[in-house]
């Protein structure tokens, strides 16, 4: 753990987005960064360290587990450069009970992690971790999750609500997606308008279910290695992620035959404790998350590859922005939405082009399945629009990561009746041979 680099990071953040533009200003462009660079204006220095605690290994000593899925966020976020895509799968089940969704939540669901301590010693005891039953008992649905690239995502983080309401106000409606406004777990402290128990529109995640990337990072850490985190918002105590997942239960801090949670007993990382329980109006994450989320929030959007004129990728760029084909109906890079703000520390007027609306679809039978507690069967086939910027640089396509194919992708999208991608899917499929080609070439320079 990178212990009190967070006020460095802070500090820098709040001088990078001194005398930046707004939205309307457009005063840089993400075109020209290499994979996995810092956005413009970002301290060099500031970057690497954040990015080396992003990519650095944790163990039982540091609270690492009772279970988790891997030691490191570089772990999983590897493809192409730190930041990336993975190959890594994390596994999702449920079940419907009474016609809605179940998570099993008593049973430690609805996230199964792969991995567990297994004997660890604490206070002379002799204690193990147990891990999670594969597959859970009385479980029924059943759903990978792959791991999404973070390049670019603090420009998304930037936007206001607005943008994405605006984004649905222009799609057909046979395909409009849902704006998904969710609670605010863990707000983004350099944001005013982001308070604990606030909504804001959600963004990231398969299933666009958080709302910022501090909240992102302190869920990871929790859900995926093991850490839990306490953090200090506007002078309050915040424990959001504090509480730690116990193999085959719900999770919990508690003694259980007579051993602690892990290695480290109680709030793995306790920022609130040591900072007085927040006292004067600490208004800060913890150090690593803060260091995870800089080091996600600045990293710039992957650069595409330039297109010429009356090439194949050309022809096919005609034809993914083609009424008849639809795929920017979803898949889109309005110039005008998607310009980043100052909100959260980032540069702003920076243009990039996602190619998502963030918005979530009903997407049939490709949908995963899988929601809250008490979601309907419609929503839980609801997933947000992969982004695809940057596609080049991954293999593994789709949430569950079925295919390194990108036609099959495509087609994959015929989700049913109720699915939103069939038609895509459907005018996809009655190209010609020639005419998928240049789709593809297209594809292959973002």
């Amino acid at each position: 753990m990178f212990k009190r680099t967070v006020k460095i990071l802070l500090a820098a953040t709040a001088i990078g987005a001194a005398g930046c533009g707004q939205a309307g200003d457009e005063v840089a462009s993400s075109e020209g960064a290499v994979l996995g660079d810092a956005l413009p204006g970002t301290n060099a220095a500031t970057f690497a360290a954040a990015r080396d605690n992003f990519a650095a290994s944790e163990g039982a000593p540091d609270g690492l587990g009772p279970i988790f899925n891997e030691h490191s966020c570089g772990a999983c976020h590897a493809n192409g450069a730190v930041g990336g895509a993975g190959q890594n799968v994390e596994r999702r089940y449920g079940r419907l009970s009474g016609g809605v969704f179940d998570p099993m939540a008593s049973t430690g669901g609805s996230l199964r992690q792969l991995f567990g301590l297994g004997g660890f010693n604490v206070g002379g005891l002799n204690c193990n971790s147990g891990t999670d039953a594969n597959p859970a008992p009385g479980a029924t649905i059943f759903a990978g999750r792959l791991t999404t690239p973070l390049f670019g995502l603090g420009l998304v983080d930037s936007l206001p609500d607005s943008r994405f309401d605006t984004l649905a106000s222009r799609e057909p409606a046979a395909i409009r997606g849902i704006v998904n406004r969710v609670s605010t777990a863990l707000p983004n402290p350099l944001d005013p308008s982001q308070t604990t128990g606030g909504t804001r529109v959600g963004r990231f995640g398969w299933k666009s279910g958080v709302p910022n990337l501090g909240q992102f990072s302190a869920d990871a850490y929790l859900n995926e290695m093991g850490i839990t985190t306490s953090s200090c918002i506007r002078g309050a105590r915040n424990n959001a992620f504090a509480t730690e997942n116990r193999a085959n239960r719900a999770g919990t801090n508690a003694i259980i035959n007579g051993c602690p949670d892990d290695q480290v007993p109680g709030i793995d990382d306790d920022f609130a404790a040591e900072e007085n329980e927040c006292a004067g109006g600490v208004n800060e994450l913890q150090d690593d998350v803060a260091n995870f989320t800089f080091f996600m929030a600045h990293l710039a959007a992957p650069p595409a590859l330039p297109i010429a004129a009356g090439s194949a990728a050309d022809r096919g760029r005609t034809l993914f922005n083609s009424a008849s084909l639809q795929c920017s109906g979803c898949h889109r890079s309005d110039a005008d939405i998607f310009v980043s703000t100052t909100a959260g520390g980032v540069q702003g007027g920076i243009v990039f082009a996602p190619y998502s609306d963030f918005l979530v679809h009903d997407m049939g039978t490709l949908g995963d399945g899988i929601g809250n507690a008490g979601d309907s069967v419609a929503v839980t086939r609801r997933m947000r629009t992969a982004p695809l910027w940057g596609l080049r640089s991954r293999n593994l396509l789709l949430h569950d990561g079925r295919t390194t194919d990108r036609g099959a992708a495509i087609a994959a999208h015929n989700g049913g009746a109720s699915g939103q991608g069939t038609p895509a899917a459907n005018a996809y499929n009655a190209l010609t041979t020639a005419q998928k080609s240049d789709l593809l070439a297209f594809l292959a320079t973002l």
